[in-house]
């Protein structure tokens, strides 16, 4: 997949996943290369960043697996965020397959 596409979206998909419950940076990481092929080091500047703007807040957990976990909580203005996101994103994929179904010919392909 073309990475402008993914560095695009990539914001939304962590939005998207936090929005339903608590997650810590290696599970984000493994939920959305189920979908979509990122990595590893894509996800954690993005947190980084978005936990600085106050989209989210973090706090430690104990893991049985090994260290404490740095889990990430979307914030009320992170769901806000989301929301406005996701109100884009069906804007501009609808204009997006507007454009496709009226430019593709789907017998010359």
């Amino acid at each position: 997949m073309n990475v402008q596409f993914k560095k695009g979206v990539l914001e939304l998909c962590v939005l998207v996943l936090l929005d339903k419950q608590d997650r810590y940076g290696y599970e984000l990481v493994q939920k959305i290369s189920d979908q979509i092929e990122i990595s590893e080091g894509s996800i954690y500047p993005l947190l980084r960043r978005l936990t600085k703007e106050g989209y989210f807040t973090t706090y430690l957990q104990e893991s049985s697996e090994g260290p404490s976990r740095k889990y990430y909580k979307l914030t009320n203005k992170g769901r806000k965020y989301l929301y406005q996101l996701i109100d884009e994103w069906n804007e501009f994929s609808n204009g997006v397959n507007q454009l496709i179904k009226e430019g593709v010919n789907h017998d010359e392909r």
